[in-house]
Order: structure tokens, then sequence, then C-alpha cells
């Protein structure tokens, strides 16, 4: 039947926020798709649980609240490491838990990774805005009054939609890379990399650069040798996918994610390819991040691959 989880405690700040697979079919009004960051561990924690793969889930951003789970459930957790206990116990990722009424959740350091996922069987019942639940805090729309989780706040869960036996992966995913190592991240040229001049695009695809601690998830702000216009840094603005890498005129690059305004001026010297986008979202300000180019036709072959793979390593 339907419960509740409480918000025992949690952190002051925009770390903890109720989001599925994004707002779509409103750009054209000017509201972000938002959504979780990293969509395949939200899909893989959801099919943990038994529920569909786009149902609500918390996303947890590097310091975790303490949540009270007020009726016997099923949960999982996926995606960064952000050192899990249940009821002081440490609780294994990639894997569904039955956990009683009454077990305390808590969150400690990071350890791997900057975003872990919650789900809970039935998924997180808040009001649909929009074709969605997730929040897009800057609009204030969606998920728990549209804002980020605060302590006592009391979250109502659906009715699970089937009943099953405990599942797990055939084996842990290692796409999040460990503390001080570098993030390879491969991106097609585009849409307008005729804007920056040839040793630009050289620059960019044999540099490395960090995310500074101005990143968010409406995009990752990058430090590193700047990247020069063939003319002026502005654009007729157009509109911009997940992963476009604008470049504004001071050269640094920006990537745009899940929070990402629905049209920017500034020219796209490339585009991260969907299956990287999780490794991406994964990673923490401070982070170096390298890219490499590939072609459409090789991006559109590696997506086919991951979702494979995903097929593959599913176990019921």
């Amino acid at each position: 039947m339907p419960g509740t989880i409480t918000v025992r405690k949690a952190p002051k700040g925009p770390f903890i926020t109720i989001q599925d697979l994004g707002r779509y079919g409103h750009q054209k009004s000017g509201i972000p798709v938002a959504g979780a960051l990293d969509r395949f561990a939200l899909e893989t924690a959801n099919w943990l649980v038994g529920n569909p793969p786009g149902a609500a889930c918390l996303e947890v951003t590097l310091i975790g609240p303490e949540i009270v789970l007020d009726q016997d459930t099923v949960i999982s957790i996926t995606g960064a490491d952000l050192s899990a206990t249940l009821d002081g116990r440490p609780i294994s990722l990639w894997t569904s838990h039955d956990v009683s009424a009454g077990s305390v959740l808590q969150f400690g350091k990071p350890v791997r990774g900057v975003r872990a996922y919650l789900a809970v069987a039935g998924g997180i019942d808040v009001s649909i805005v929009m074709g969605s639940r997730s929040t897009y805090l800057k609009g204030h729309i969606g998920g728990f009054q549209g804002r980020a989780l605060q302590t006592g706040d009391i979250l109502p869960i659906g009715e699970p939609a089937v009943t099953f036996a405990p599942r797990r992966l055939s084996k842990t995913p290692d796409y999040i890379a460990s503390h001080g190592e570098e993030t390879v991240v491969r991106v097609v040229l585009g849409p307008q990399e005729d804007h920056f001049t040839q040793a630009a695009i050289a620059t960019f695809l044999s540099s490395t650069y960090r995310i500074t601690p101005q990143s968010d998830r409406m995009g990752y702000r990058l430090e590193g040798p700047p990247l020069a216009h063939r003319g002026r840094a502005e654009i007729i603005s157009d509109a911009i996918p997940e992963g476009a890498i604008q470049v504004p005129a001071n050269g640094q690059p920006i990537i745009l994610l899940a929070d990402r305004q629905t049209t920017g001026g500034y020219p796209k010297i490339a585009t991260v390819i969907s299956a990287d986008l999780p490794k991406l979202a994964q990673s923490a300000p401070g982070a170096i991040v390298r890219f490499v180019a590939v072609t459409v036709e090789e991006a559109q072959e590696i997506a086919r691959n991951a979702a494979r793979e995903l097929a593959q390593v599913m176990l019921a």
C-alpha cells in the first residue's frame, strides 16, 4: 500500500531533489527539461525496485540526508558511493534491499562519484507538473514544493507496481572515475565548430580542463586553455541540447546539463555524446576532463552498445 518517507535531517542547500527523466515538450515555452543528471543510475535504481524506468527518485548530491522509511518497502541506491548506511550498517549499492518500517537510512562522506539515486518501490508520488515530477530549482517548478528537500519533509510513496524477488546487477557498473582520475568524455564536434579557429579545436581536443566550483545542475564551467573564436563570440540564439559545450567571450567552455536554459547565444564547439553524460554527471568540482572527438555514427553505435550492455547486466 502507499506510504511515506520522512526526511529527519537534511543539509541546507540544493543537495537533495526529486528527479525523474525530465520534463519534455515545454522548451519552446522556456521551461528546461530538468530530470536526473545521471539517467543511467536513476533508471537502474528504478529497475532494481520494480518501478517504471522514469519513476521519481531522490537525487542526492555530495551531502546526503537522514531518512526514515515509514513502512516496509524495497529500496535501492545507485550512482555515487556516499557511504550510505541502513540502521547503522553499510548498505550495498546497485542492488535491491527489503527494509522494515522505521528503518533509518543515512549518507556519509563521498567515496566515489557525486550523485547517488535512492529509489523506493512505488516511486516518490509528488504532483506531476507539466508531465514530470522533476524539480527545477531556479524556476521553483515540480518536485516537493519546487525546492530542495529540507528537514521535516514527508514525501508520499506510490503503490508498488509488482511483487518480486530481490534484484541485482550481474556486475557493478564502473563508469564513475576515482578521485583524482581523469575523465575522458567523447564529443561530436559542432554544431558551430566553424566559429572557432583550427588551433582552438586542436587545443580543445588535446588539453585537459578542470571543473570549477561554479558548476551546478545547469552546467559545468571549465577552466583551461582558452579557445579562440574566428570572429564574434556571439551568435543568434538557438536551441541548446543537453551536453552542448558553449564557449563565451573569455574562451572557457561551459558544458550545459539538465537544468540548462532552452536557448543560448554563444557558439557551441561540441556536444557530449549521450552515453557519456552519466560519467560527466558523476565528476566533482576539481575533476579533470579530457575530450575525444567521435562521429555522429560512432556516437549512435556507442549508445546502442550501452543499451545492450545494460540489458545484459540486469538479472531478475
